[in-house]
């Protein structure tokens, strides 16, 4: 069976086409400046230079319809027609407390995902998007919804419950929800499986280090508690957001730069973060550049970074009574061996201790800890295609 995995912004769609008979990747691409001036489609074979086709994209079924046109193209497709494709599992944020799994995508689940707009405003719209033009172009084909927040789900009240007045809560869902849930779950399985372990028996600790960024708790193969919440704001500082911050700092800004709701909102969102204290870049290549060529403020930005997550780890192994794995994955996780290095720095009276040449390896599947350290290491890159389109094949059959 070969499954279309599909992740709509507000203007753009990545895509992806696996063949799920080996799991591979046949062809991948996005749709870029949708409803813009110059939009295009940026498609590639995998294994092969991408191609960049211009096209006037003015709604994402248009793009959608290119996508097909692309995939199914005499030289550059992999599928001779669109009936190819058993099925097209979407991207999308949130679920709220509606789903706990993936779920095959009826008028039902549509309005309850449309409910969760208000919880995700700059993400469900556009995954709706998708998910209506999907059903325009393939209206035969079975759409499936794989949601950030489900894996989530099974935290405890004590782990997700704010300590606001509790009718809040009932009355605007306000809690914390937790993202990159997709990302955290398939990493925890391939950490079991790497250690040849069974994940019910296990206690992981996974670091989606990106420009966003999120680190879970997994205990028993079960999220049980995570750095972000409510919005993917709170947690760890990030590429260009704050993270947990004092909630009175926000006031106090309001007043003294006389901010208005949205000003805060980008403040602490799009200029924050270690952006906002390296005043170079939100890109960590850059600001580790400059660090090392002396910028005292790129430095900190990176230390403060290494900091939180050093300290959600200790957190996490309170939380769990202990860990067995550590799991560094997505861009920074994966490819960025200083920062592994400072997070785990001083961290062997947990029982964590690394090898230091193969910590410098980037981008592959590996165990990086030492022989006598008795919690295990893992670089594990991502695939939350992959790990989208397994949760499409498991509900189609």
């Amino acid at each position: 069976m070969k499954i279309l995995v599909i992740n709509t912004g507000s203007s753009s769609l990545k895509y992806q086409l696996i063949d799920m008979t080996n799991e591979s990747a046949l062809a991948k691409g996005v749709c870029d400046r949708i409803g813009l001036e110059h939009s295009f489609l940026k498609h590639s074979k995998v294994g092969e230079n991408p191609v960049v086709i211009e096209k006037d994209l003015y709604n994402h079924k248009l793009a959608i319809q290119e996508v097909i046109n692309a995939l199914t193209d005499d030289e550059n497709g992999v599928i001779k027609s669109m009936d190819e494709i058993g099925a097209v599992g979407h991207r999308v944020v949130h679920g709220g407390e509606k789903f706990h799994d993936s779920v095959i995508i009826d008028d039902e689940v549509m309005d309850a995902i449309k409910e969760c707009v208000e919880l995700a405003p700059l993400h469900n719209p556009a995954n709706i998007i998708g998910i209506e033009a999907c059903k325009h172009i393939m209206p035969n084909v079975p759409m499936i919804a794989v949601f950030d927040t489900a894996f989530h789900q099974t935290m405890p009240m004590e782990a997700y419950i704010y300590a606001l007045p509790y009718e809040i809560y009932e009355k605007y869902g306000l809690r914390r929800y937790g993202f990159h849930g997709t990302s955290h779950k398939y990493v925890a399985e391939r950490a079991a499986s790497m250690l040849g372990k069974n994940l019910e028996d296990m206690k992981i600790i996974s670091c989606h280090l990106g420009n966003g960024a999120s680190i879970c708790a997994i205990k028993n193969g079960k999220s049980v508690d995570t750095s972000m919440g409510f919005t993917p704001l709170q947690g760890l500082c990030m590429g260009t957001r704050s993270g947990t911050i004092d909630p009175a700092v926000i006031s106090f800004l309001m007043e003294k730069e006389k901010m208005t709701v949205k000003d805060i909102s980008d403040f602490l969102n799009k200029k924050s973060g270690v952006l906002g204290i390296s005043g170079i870049s939100s890109d960590f290549r850059d600001v580790q550049d400059a660090a090392e060529a002396g910028n005292d403020r790129a430095k900190l930005s990176l230390d403060i970074f290494c900091y939180k997550v050093k300290r959600f780890i200790g957190d996490y192994a309170a939380v769990m009574n202990g860990i067995d794995a550590v799991v560094f994955t997505a861009g920074i996780g994966e490819n960025n061996d200083y920062v592994r290095t400072r997070v785990l720095k001083d961290m062997d009276f947990l029982g964590i201790k690394i090898d230091e040449e193969k910590n410098k390896i980037k981008g592959q599947e590996l165990d990086i800890s030492t022989p006598d350290s008795r919690v295990r290491t893992l670089i594990i890159p991502t695939n939350e295609e992959l790990a989208i389109a397994r949760e499409t094949v498991k509900l189609i059959k």
